[in-house]
């Protein structure tokens, strides 16, 4: 048998391996953080971008408020010429009424009295002036004195302020009791619902009593009702 003949040996390479067995390594920090920088600039364009668009949406808002409110369109002699006008008694009973207070001919003659000016008297700035010139003018009887618009909004803010909300629930319950019989019962229920337009059921106004009326009385009483509306 022939000997076997060894195999020549390769020869050595003339440069050493860069790579040693290994891969060779990224820079995954500086990848995810051109990454991140890229992101970012994104996201704070779409944000400035969404808040152009609003300023643009709300500016549009105010120009169509502004156009759709008359009192924008007047000169600053005739806004003076609004701010000028004046109730007198009878139109600030009336003016009061329709916010829902009732006050007696005293009440109403002392806020006069506390914030009227007489007739023949020009607006003046500020209400040291105004009470100067008052205490100047001829005496004038409440009844007879006017309110400004700023006056009759101090006014009617102060009275709005200070409203019972028990006290709107019983102008509420009087509408429903119209004959002052101290409940609501199912033909007042009903009275209303028809007045109101409310297309209910007779069954449907029997259950609104029955599930309201707590002592089987055969109507809501005025505790109840006041109950039902504070919740």
């Amino acid at each position: 048998m022939a000997s076997a003949q060894s195999h020549p040996s390769f020869p050595t390479r003339p440069y050493a391996s860069t790579l040693h067995g290994k891969l060779p390594e990224r820079n995954t920090a500086s990848t995810f953080g051109a990454s991140s920088t890229r992101e970012a600039a994104r996201l704070e364009r779409e944000r400035q971008e969404r808040e152009r668009a609003q300023r643009e949406r709300e500016a549009q808002s105010q120009v169509a408020a502004g156009s759709s409110n008359p009192l924008n369109s007047l000169t600053d002699e005739q806004r003076d010429e609004v701010n000028e006008a004046r109730i007198d008694y009878h139109e600030f009973k009336v003016a009061l009424k329709a916010l829902g207070f009732d006050l007696p001919k005293g009440e109403l003659l002392n806020l006069l009295t506390t914030h009227g000016i007489p007739p023949d008297s020009q607006q003046q700035q500020g209400p040291q002036v105004q009470s100067s010139r008052h205490a100047l003018s001829a005496p004038v009887s409440p009844g007879r004195l006017l309110l400004t618009l700023p006056a009759f909004q101090t006014i009617a803010a102060t009275l709005i302020s200070q409203r019972d909300p028990r006290d709107e629930i019983l102008r509420a319950f009087a509408l429903f009791d119209t004959d002052n019989k101290g409940m609501i019962s199912l033909e007042d229920l009903r009275r209303v619902a028809r007045e109101l337009g409310e297309g209910l059921e007779e069954d449907e106004l029997v259950a609104m009593i029955e599930e309201f009326d707590l002592e089987g009385k055969g109507g809501v009483g005025r505790d109840e009702f006041v109950g039902i509306c504070m919740g």
